[in-house]
């Protein structure tokens, strides 16, 4: 799976036109008012696909963006742009993709597939959590319960519509942005959302 299938090449050379016609509709929501988290988000802990965990109370002090991935998806080539992303601003962001399959089966690779596939087609260095399920499902990932229901966050109860869609918290640990799939992980929408205290 580490490198691409003709449809992953297909995808990759058709993203820009899906992302141009995507771009006029593009869909996200802002936590204004910042209203403050009921059960705090750095009480989570995120199961990663190299076995370890990682405690969200160690990221405190930065911004933390939160993007449910597959490697078989039209918006599959954004890995390149949150890898761009996390470069630029790695003294004050954090990435973590939570890779899943639950929209038309577009993630059917292991943990080490997925991380391969990554690495050698996105050069993707930022943190990977182990595959697990983004949607409001019995099994569903409990960062993403977290993400998706405002009795947890405080305001916000938007489950991811497809792949790629992304969830701002900010240093305090504060849900302050949704995202969807057609924000480009550059848009001008998401930087500023990031150098903005």
């Amino acid at each position: 799976m580490a490198t691409q299938t003709l449809r992953q090449q297909g995808i990759r050379w058709f993203y820009p036109l899906l992302m141009k016609v995507a771009g006029k509709k593009k869909k996200g929501m802002e936590n204004k008012q910042l209203i403050k988290p009921i059960q705090s988000f750095y009480s989570l802990q995120v199961a990663m696909n190299n076995g370890r965990y990682l405690n969200l109370e160690t990221l405190k002090g930065k911004k933390v963006l939160l993007v449910n991935t597959a490697s078989d998806c039209g918006y599959t080539p954004q890995y390149a742009d949150l890898q761009k992303l996390y470069e630029k601003y790695k003294d004050q962001l954090v990435i973590i993709g939570f890779p899943a399959n639950d929209f038309k089966e577009q993630e059917k690779g292991s943990d080490e597939e997925i991380s391969q596939f990554c690495q050698v087609n996105y050069g993707v260095t930022f943190p990977l959590a182990k595959k697990t399920s983004v949607v409001k499902v019995n099994d569903q990932n409990e960062v993403y319960q977290w993400l998706t229901q405002k009795e947890k966050n405080g305001w916000n109860d938007q489950q991811p519509v497809w792949n790629f869609c992304k969830y701002l918290v900010n240093e305090e640990g504060v849900l302050t942005h949704y995202f969807d799939m057609t924000v480009s992980p550059l848009d001008p929408q998401i930087t500023k959302a990031i150098i903005n205290k």
